[in-house]
């Protein structure tokens, strides 16, 4: 799609070029006592077909790095997928980066480093509905989460590090790292800045947004046997969450 758009964009300068090509070329083989009058005229034209096009090759940028930054989130959808198989295979319950356990959260959806158990989820208990009412929270959040620097921030998780030299948070942001949050013997003490690098084997996924940048969340899962429910991963950009931002659940 990114492709096409350009090539789209291409096809309007190439198209302006011949019009003016036309025009110029009607004026050389006019009478030579065309006036100077005239030349304006001609001029004026030429510069009318420029700023005709450059709103419309303005809009198509902005398509094609919308198109970029959703392309990105389906990426790290898909490795984060792929860890989840491997650490189901590796560890006996899948997770997402940054998840020391299957039933941790990441992020403060329903709460930092709290379980599916804790009090956080109020009335529900250790069952499903309690994550998909958090999860319509997040929901209800995103739409919400107009701009890098909003309050909500707060909740997410940068997907690479607030810090990552190669696409840093914008200044102003709210997010902050993942970090540890359990050290049990059943847990698998992970970083999530860490883990995210580890999908794309060290290298970084950079917005093409300014003030863009890529965070996450995970709703935890509980249970086991056949009442068993996987968490739940949530990827935005931080430019505007609400526009960009997909989720996977296993």
């Amino acid at each position: 799609m990114v492709i096409k758009l350009f090539g789209t964009i291409i096809d309007i300068i190439l198209s302006m070029v011949n019009r003016i090509k036309i025009i110029l070329l009607k004026f050389i083989k006019s009478n030579k006592g065309q006036s100077l009058a005239e030349f304006a005229v001609t001029t004026a034209l030429m510069a009318t077909l420029a700023a005709t096009a450059a709103p419309k090759l303005s809009e198509l940028s902005e398509k094609a790095k919308a198109e970029k930054s959703l392309n990105e989130i389906d990426k790290i959808l898909t490795q984060a997928r792929n860890f989840y198989q491997r650490t189901a295979r590796d560890e006996g319950r899948g997770r997402f980066p940054g998840q020391d356990k299957y039933n941790l959260g990441v992020g403060d959806y329903p709460c930092n480093g709290c379980t599916i158990n804790d009090d956080f989820w109020g009335d529900y208990g250790e069952n499903h509905p309690a994550q998909i009412a958090w999860e319509n929270i997040l929901l209800e959040e995103i739409n919400q989460f107009e701009a890098w620097d909003d309050e909500i921030g707060e909740y997410w998780r940068s997907v690479f590090g607030v810090d990552n030299s190669e696409a840093p948070a914008p200044p102003g942001s709210k997010l902050s790292d993942d970090g540890v949050d359990c050290t049990d013997t059943d847990c698998f003490p992970a970083v999530g800045a860490d883990e995210g690098l580890e999908l794309f084997g060290g290298n970084t996924l950079k917005s093409k947004y300014q003030d863009g940048h890529f965070a996450y969340a995970v709703i935890p899962g509980a249970l086991t046997g056949d009442n068993v429910f996987p968490p739940v991963l949530y990827v935005i950009d931080l430019e505007k969450p609400g526009d960009f931002y997909n989720m996977l659940a296993p």
